[in-house]
């Protein structure tokens, strides 16, 4: 891994310590996930995590907004991964491409 995933990934984990078991600490875990490998996206989050209204847990607090406005069938709305990481993806202003190029998708644009 390169030294700004690593150092992201610390300063993720920091914030997470004596969070376990909370929807923060499971953010902080979806951030390490969409970071991984995707230097665009780390030189993004590092700066931002330095920041107070930037934590894993006021992203977290996004995240329960969206939840909140869901219809309950039961006594809690689950956020699906995908909605979660779009929520994630947006709070820290990773863009589409950032996260295509984690993954290695290459539109048939690219290619002509």
């Amino acid at each position: 891994m390169s030294v700004i995933i690593d150092t992201v990934i610390e300063k993720i984990a920091k914030q997470q310590e004596g969070k376990e078991n909370t929807a923060a600490y499971m953010v902080g875990e979806q951030l390490k996930d969409i970071i991984r490998g995707n230097e665009q996206a780390a030189e993004l989050v590092i700066q931002d995590l330095e920041n107070p209204d930037m934590s894993i847990e006021k992203c977290e607090r996004k995240i329960k907004e969206y939840a909140d406005k869901q219809e309950r069938k039961n006594s809690c709305v689950c956020v699906p991964p995908n909605v979660a990481e779009g929520i994630i993806r947006k709070f820290y202003g990773i863009s589409e491409q950032a996260a295509a190029e984690k993954s290695g998708t290459v539109s048939l644009m690219d290619l002509m």
